[in-house]
């Protein structure tokens, strides 16, 4: 009897070591296949444009029938996407992340313009213009004047106005709160090779996007009524205290057709940019023929007058020519809102695309993927310190049932 006591003991202690050893066993199993999950999503979300060398024409793009891409695109980086479907038709170094300029001032408006109404009054405080880079371009705000939200969205997109940008900023919470809720939106539209540092694109240490955050953000844009608007206004009066209000003309030449440019055919506007750092950087948007398409172009290296305008303008041409006729090489993901206020729908490969009709209230792809792909999620990690503590409380209920057995045996006089 001695002996089956022992042994019923240690039936109950190992009971326990293997539900353990159970549990534990499946942990590197679950954190392996959890990690390979949000490493194929992150893969979905940043591999979605695939880029494609300027040589290549559009045969090889597309197949039989499609025209060949424009010869002498010099820009670092450069995407055409179509604005109803979100595919993108042909794209070279689409994730490359380079400084933004003023093309940046697209995700601002996406973030800050839904906020206030265009008919609203505020009187601008000295502060508010403090701290504006040296050589911003300005649309010319005067201190304690009044003026209404939409003469301030008509400074921040027809004369690029850091000064407008830096009051609406602090009517949104300031310029650092500003620049964190623009990191958090950029990355719910799924574009995650954006920093925001500095919210009207002034060069700052560590500030970069990329040709396909870009396209995120111009399209969504245009799926508001009023960044529509304003991003196709040539022209405006600007209040001025003490004298009549003055007239300010957009910077984007292809909506102008100044300085040796001729105005774009079906130009739908969107936004311009220039410093030192980043050099010229253009998101433009044209219609014909029912097609509407978006074209970002970041710092050509040509060195020619107007580079950033006539290589969009030659890839606004292309798409034009090869949309229907070529197959896309990436969409933009599904967080990027189509005009219209529609979601761009989910392709194959999990990335977003497709008419934005199939798929409505679709979940962004970029809300499902860890910020360190690979890593045990927070469910996960919950989902697997459960089971380990089932597994062990079921193990111990087993192992001490077996451990009063084993006493209650004859041989031990009860």
């Amino acid at each position: 009897m001695a002996l089956d006591t022992l042994l019923s003991r240690k039936a109950g202690v190992l009971a326990v070591i293997a539900a353990a050893g159970l549990t534990l066993t499946s942990i590197p199993s679950a954190a392996r296949a959890e990690g390979v999950a949000q490493g194929r999503r992150a893969e979905a979300v940043r591999g979605t444009v695939a880029d494609r060398l300027q040589d290549r024409t559009g045969a090889e793009l597309a197949g039989a029938g499609a025209p060949a891409l424009p010869a002498g695109v010099s820009a670092r980086a450069w995407t055409v996407t179509d604005l109803r479907t979100g595919d993108v038709l042909a794209a070279k170094n689409a994730h490359q992340r380079l400084a933004p300029a003023s093309t940046l001032k697209t995700l601002f408006a996406v973030t800050v313009l839904p906020k206030f109404r265009a008919q609203a009054v505020h009187k601008v405080a000295p502060k508010e213009l403090a701290g504006i880079g040296p050589g911003s371009s300005l649309v010319g705000i005067q201190e304690n004047r009044s003026y209404r939200v939409a003469d301030l969205w008509r400074g921040v997109f027809l004369r690029s106005g850091n000064d407008a940008v830096r009051v609406l900023a602090s009517m949104n919470g300031g310029w650092t709160a500003t620049a964190r809720e623009m990191q958090a939106r950029a990355r719910q539209l799924g574009a995650r090779d954006t920093t925001v540092k500095s919210p009207d694109g002034y060069d700052s240490p560590g500030q970069v996007s990329s040709a396909y955050d870009l396209s995120v953000f111009g399209r969504t844009g245009l799926a508001n009524a009023d960044f529509a608007k304003y991003c196709a206004t040539a022209s405006a009066r600007f209040p001025s205290s003490g004298s009549p209000a003055f007239g300010i003309r957009n910077t984007n030449r292809l909506l102008t057709g100044a300085n040796g440019m001729r105005r774009y055919s079906g130009i739908l506007g969107v936004k311009n940019g220039y410093t030192s750092n980043a050099g010229n950087t253009l998101v433009a948007a044209a219609e014909r023929g029912g097609h509407r398409l978006l074209v970002t172009v970041l710092n050509p290296q040509s060195g020619a007058s107007n580079a950033v305008y006539n290589e969009a303008a030659s890839l606004l041409d292309w798409g034009f020519g090869a949309v229907g006729r070529t197959r896309p090489v990436g969409s933009l993901v599904a967080g990027a809102a189509a005009p219209g206020g529609r979601a761009a729908g989910p392709t194959a490969d999990g990335a977003g695309g497709g008419d934005g009709g199939r798929t409505a209230g679709a979940r962004p792809v970029a809300a499902q993927v860890s910020r360190q792909p690979g890593r045990w999620s927070e469910t996960t990690l919950w989902a697997v310190a459960g089971g380990f503590a089932v597994a062990l409380a079921a193990g111990a209920v087993f192992g001490w049932r077996m451990y009063v057995r084993g006493r209650q045996t004859p041989g031990d006089g009860r």
